[in-house]
Order: structure tokens, then sequence, then C-alpha cells
């Protein structure tokens, strides 16, 4: 049997769907995620899910949107904790790591299912997608893409400096919540694609590719979309045709994308050590910007572990209480 045989069957043409979508929205909120320095977070919300999967095998309901109301409130109940001071990061992603896959396994004991049953969902199964999926998961991916392209500049700033963000007159603590809020969709959304033990390397593999081709936030952020629904799709050409499974190959096919990307960016270094962005700060020189008001108007280009806000052709980068132009 041909592809073009193969996906004429309504099965795989959903899951097809279900994985260009992931793709798509894997890496546009995965974008936020690594800019906070939380790459393991999607890992701890797949695990709150394996809860939300268990409990829909205990009371006999559709296993997806139980589990994204499951892992939603897991996430912002430990965003809120981590924000009132009574858990610092860390101890939050244990929790939802240890606490979540445990209470899943216990759950799925309570029904009758031995751990098995969970394995289409920890590793993903995408000709499991049901008509019923394809329609939550194409009506949350796009209230999630509205929400994290619509208000870019506003998460930006929160994940990079929050402090700043504060000073701006920006809701934090909203913002904050709303981040973790779009990682718990986004996992939960992903769990029939790669599987809730995989889905973070989606989120993470490709914004890490797309930082060694693109050179301000946006473009890593448009890079790594392209990235996700190009490894999404391939994967699952891939998968159907040497009869894989879905998740792992999506996953290494992110993994190989990535390796070409870093190579041929350290070549590119290499090959063109003199050029350099005329922005880029000119050496010993350390004059502090006297705009604070213009730079939330600026825009922010990526540079190395932190970012610049560009004015007039300068750039400016947060340096204690001030600003200081390159």
């Amino acid at each position: 049997m041909t592809l073009a045989d193969l996906f004429s069957f309504g099965f795989m043409q959903r899951a097809l769907i279900a994985a260009l979508i992931s793709g798509l929205l894997c890496p546009a909120v995965g974008t936020y995620i690594v800019q906070r320095r939380l790459s393991l977070l999607g890992d701890g919300l797949g695990h709150v899910a394996i809860a939300g999967v268990g409990l829909a095998m205990l009371t006999g309901t559709a296993p997806l949107p139980v589990a994204i109301i499951v892992c939603l409130v897991g996430a912002l109940s430990i965003e809120l904790l981590r924000q009132l001071g009574h858990a610092t990061a860390d101890v939050g992603l244990a929790i939802l790591f240890y606490g979540g896959i445990s209470v899943g396994l216990l759950l799925a004991a309570l029904a009758g299912q031995g751990a098995g049953t969970l394995s289409q969902y920890l590793f993903g199964s995408l000709i499991t997608v049901t008509a019923g999926d394809i329609g939550l998961i194409v009506a949350l991916a796009a209230v999630v893409l509205v929400v994290g392209i619509g208000l870019s500049p506003q998460l930006f700033s929160v994940c990079v400096d929050e402090d700043y963000a504060r000073t701006q007159g920006l809701p934090v603590r909203l913002l904050n919540l709303v981040i973790v809020a779009m990682a718990a969709i986004t996992v939960t959304l992903s769990m029939r694609t790669v599987g809730l033990l995989l889905v973070s390397a989606l989120m993470v593999v490709p914004v890490a590719a797309a930082q060694n081709l693109a050179g301000s936030f946006r473009a890593t952020i448009g890079v790594a979309m392209v990235i996700g629904v190009a490894v999404g799709g391939g994967g699952t050409l891939i998968s159907a045709a040497a009869d894989t499974p879905s998740g792992p190959t999506i996953v290494v096919a992110a993994i190989v994308v990535f390796a070409l990307a870093a190579g041929g960016s350290a070549v590119h270094r290499r090959r063109h050590p003199k050029l350099v962005d005329a922005a880029e700060p000119a050496p010993g020189r350390h004059v502090v910007a006297e705009v604070p008001e213009q730079i939330g108007a600026a825009a922010v280009v990526l540079h190395d572990d932190h970012v610049d806000y560009l004015i007039g052709g300068h750039r400016h980068a947060p340096h204690g209480d001030h600003y200081d132009e390159h």
C-alpha cells in the first residue's frame, strides 16, 4: 500500500492534521518557555496530564477534555504557589513530575487498566485521534495561537525581565499565568501526536534550532513554527512509511533539523568571522542611555543570553537600574 492509499483513510487524515497543528503550536508556546529557562515545564505538565487521563479512565469519559482541565488546574496551582512564595520553580516542577504520574497510574489501576493502556498517551498514537478530538484541537489551538502571537511583546517582556515589565505597568502575574495556561493546553493537545513524555522535545528543539537561524525574537517564533510544522508533517509521513511510532519519529526528525541548523550556523561563523551586526557593541564602549521612556516602543533584538532594545540604530541593554547604550 502506497502513502497515497494510506492517507485516503480518515484516521490517517486526522493523524496528519493533528501532527501539523502540534508542530505549529508547540514551538509557538515553547519559545516563551525556553526564554523563561523552563525547558522542562512541558515534561512536568505532561505528567499532570497523565493524571487527567487516569481520571478519564476511572470516570469513563473522553480523555482529552479531562486531561486539559486537570492539566490547567495543576499548572495554574503550581504557578500561583510560586508567585506567592510557597514553592520555587524547581520544587514546583518536581511536584508536577512525580505527583502527576503517580496519581495517573493510581487512577488507571483503580479503573482496572494497566500501565500499558497509558502507553498511547505517553508516547503518542496518531491513529487513535477521533473526529471529536480534531474539533477540540483546532478550536483550542486557534485560541492559544491568537493569544500567544497577539500578546507576544507583553509575554516576551515578562519572560525576559519581570522587574522591567512591572515598571511598564504590565500585569506580570496574570501574564505568567497566561504562559503556563498556554503550555498546559499545548501539552495536552499534543499527547496523541508525540506523547506526554516527548511533547517537551517538540516545544524546545525547534526553538533551539530556530535560534541558530534567526536574529530576533519574532523571527525565532516564525522559524520555529515552520520547523515544527515540517517535522510534524514529515515525521508523520516517515512514521507511516516505515511503520514506526509517531512520537519518537517526529522528535528524532526535530533533533536532526537542530543538528543541521547548529552545524550550518557554526560553519557560517567560521567562514565569516569578521561579519558583525552593525548594532553590535563597540569594544570597551559603555554609555548609560538616557532614553528609558523610548524603551517600551523599541524593537527587541535577542543578544546572547539577554535582549537589547534597538533605538536610533543603537542597542540599549538593561543593566541594573538603568540601560547601557552599545
